[in-house]
């Protein structure tokens, strides 16, 4: 484990590592990070905050999925290609204490970032299936006309309906739990890649470039 923070890190001829991420990329990471630690922690599900959240969090997805297509070079989903191989030969050199530098994510960070853009866009279509795809503020008056005895704008389910309701259910918490999950081993391996390189890789993401 000590070699871990005594690894001299390799530059690849031409290399640059990113001084500073675009806003576009900024803003999406940060948040989407903040709508997930709401939902996660903050409010309680199928209330109007956390409904807010999550149409939020779905907006910030699409437009870095967006970017990803049109946006700067190290923003582009081309400059971080999704490599399982790729990403365990790059923890396999940390380990012995050699890492690379990477002009956009390295390896195992990319692959991170498509697995949590995927697991973030499940949590997006069953809260939407849950919901019935109705925005807070028609929530809002969807609940207050039940309140008021106009049951007329409720949908009626079928048992067929209920069921695969209560599968997405079941896959929205378990999404919801892999997604802190993920959070954590990112926010370890950041840690642990920010050590090995000496240098600071969450200066980049915030408001200056690093040293």
């Amino acid at each position: 484990m000590a070699a871990l923070f005594r690894t001299q890190a390799r530059k690849g001829a031409g290399v640059q590592p990113v001084r500073l991420w675009d806003p576009v990329v900024r803003l999406a990471h940060w948040g989407i990070a903040t709508v997930v630690l709401v939902n996660a922690v903050l409010t309680q599900g199928g209330s109007r905050l956390h409904v807010w959240a999550g149409w939020m969090g779905l907006a910030l997805l699409l437009l870095r999925l967006v970017w990803g297509l049109i946006g700067t070079t190290e923003a582009r989903f081309s400059a971080f290609p999704p490599d399982p191989m790729a990403a365990l030969r790059h923890l396999g050199g940390l380990a012995r204490g050699r890492v690379a530098e990477h002009s956009s994510h390295n390896p195992a960070g990319a692959l991170m970032a498509y697995a949590l853009w995927g697991t973030l866009a499940v949590l997006m279509a069953t809260g939407l299936y849950m919901t019935g795809g109705l925005s807070p503020s028609q929530l809002d008056a969807q609940r207050a006309a039940v309140a008021a005895g106009d049951w007329s704008v409720m949908i009626s389910d079928g048992p067929e309906d209920e069921g695969l309701g209560d599968v997405m259910e079941e896959v929205h918490e378990v999404a919801g739990n892999l997604i802190l999950f993920l959070v954590l081993l990112h926010v370890g391996g950041v840690v642990v890649e920010s050590r090995a390189l000496r240098r600071n890789l969450v200066k980049p993401m915030l408001l200056g470039p690093r040293e």
